[in-house]
């Protein structure tokens, strides 16, 4: 397993724990995490699931491919950490990710 910490734009935390494998959209779901909406059901098609990923952990989740990009261009509160956790599969490598969301989805 897998620690993942999603902390809402409030700062209140949600530390999970997930299957390598699992895109940090599905384990965002699979745990009730609030704040991921994920409206596609992660097809990369609503930026519904976008979060900031932490500095430290950019380097194992890669780069946006140019469909995620295009869809990034929808979502609330771009930063340069923007990612649409959909797009991400979680590998044991990311034990320990923080993920920021913004205040709002889409």
């Amino acid at each position: 397993m897998v620690k993942i910490t999603y902390i809402e734009h409030d700062n209140t935390e949600h530390t999970i724990e997930a299957e390598p494998g699992v895109t940090l959209m599905e384990a965002a779901v699979n745990n009730m995490v609030p704040g991921i909406d994920a409206d596609c059901g992660g097809a990369c098609a609503c930026a519904t699931c976008h979060v900031y990923v932490d500095p430290k952990f950019a380097a194992l989740t890669g780069t946006a491919e140019s469909m995620e990009e295009s869809m990034l261009d929808f979502a609330s509160e771009q930063k340069p950490e923007s990612r649409l956790s959909c797009q991400i599969t979680l590998s044991k490598e990311m034990d320990g990710i923080i993920l920021r969301m913004p205040r709002s989805q889409g």
